[in-house]
């Protein structure tokens, strides 16, 4: 199968996507305690390596779809900081015109479906979304995102069968951050190792270091080649970690300042620049420059959100059923 070549230009997409994930994260975090953001938010923060290491392989066509922790999954596939920090205000110029949230970023455009609210409803539509590429003979591939929680779900097994005995383009993708909520994996399931599950239907699966973008990279690049030559799915668990709670309301205490240090030493933008600055790829004024452009496109995103109107009352009424006019919605 061929491989897609990780080089200079990789890393340094890497450092900068993984930076914009973090900053964006990070604002949010503080406007949410400003009350600017309301309802939940369940921020990314520590994960960054999942997507980037993703997005070097997939092409623009490819689609994702994930749960609700969703910011930096729809950021990774080029939906503007602008329209997402617009969502989170609940501003009609959001990504899902100001409907959605937190939890439900969306963008057609960018073959971003959700922002999922329901544990692991994602899994089946992920699927869908494969099998609606297959029947159409592209070539491009759906990957489906889901947290360790969600692999409890009956959704899951369905799905598995179904993606396996139709060969679906799906990559199914568990990021495995440690705590269902603040529950941690060993106290919910008798399978401590989550990539084993899709062994009994007959899906590669693996388990891969999640803080890591070149070992994410390497195995979506195998995933997503298999995938585009009708080879089906695979099933990968990227063990990662995030620094912050479940929710901002999460106070944190089943785990231990300990634990959290422990990761955040491996931490993958600060593993990312230490590489780019050994290997000569970049030198500490370019880190400089991207801070600054980063820093710049998060304070644009503020102003853009601070500055957007409210959806009008009858938006209430718009995009709830296909038909136009249905007639049983009453306005």
């Amino acid at each position: 199968m061929s491989s897609i070549e990780i080089n200079k230009d990789t890393y340094l997409m890497w450092y900068e996507s993984m930076l914009l994930m973090r900053k964006f994260e990070e604002k949010a975090g503080q406007l949410y305690g400003q009350q600017k953001i309301r309802g939940f938010c369940h921020l990314y923060i520590g994960q960054e390596a999942v997507l980037a290491g993703a997005m070097s392989v997939l092409k623009p066509e490819d689609s994702l779809i994930t749960a609700y922790r969703d910011h930096a999954h729809a950021i990774a596939k080029g939906v503007s900081s602008n329209s997402i920090m617009a969502e989170l205000y609940g501003k009609a110029t959001g990504c899902s015109k100001g409907k959605g949230g937190s939890m439900h970023m969306f963008s057609k455009e960018k073959h971003f479906y959700g922002g999922h609210g329901i544990v692991g409803g994602q899994i089946p539509l992920g699927a869908g979304i494969a099998f609606a590429e297959k029947y159409k003979g592209t070539e491009f591939v759906n990957v489906a995102y889901m947290g360790d929680c969600a692999v409890r779900q009956g959704a899951l097994s369905e799905t598995f069968n179904m993606a396996a005995l139709w060969k679906l383009p799906v990559i199914f993708v568990c990021e495995n951050n440690g705590y269902a909520m603040g529950t941690s994996v060993e106290r919910t399931t008798i399978q401590t190792d989550i990539y084993k599950l899709g062994l009994p239907y007959g899906i590669p699966s693996s388990a891969v270091d999640g803080m890591d973008p070149v070992a994410v990279h390497n195995a979506m690049d195998e995933a997503v080649s298999r995938a585009r030559a009708g080879e089906g799915p695979t099933f990968l668990e990227m063990r990662t970690y995030r620094y912050k709670g479940h929710s901002m309301s999460d106070p944190q205490k089943y785990r231990t300042k300990e634990e959290l240090e422990s990761y955040k030493a491996k931490d993958p933008i600060d593993a990312i620049k230490q590489t780019i600055l050994a290997e000569k790829y970049a030198d500490e004024a370019w880190f400089e420059s991207i801070e600054e452009k980063v820093k710049a496109e998060v304070d644009e995103s503020v102003k853009f959100a601070e500055e957007s109107p409210w959806p009008e009352a009858t938006e209430l009424y718009t995009d709830v059923y296909v038909e136009k006019d249905y007639p049983f919605i009453m306005s």
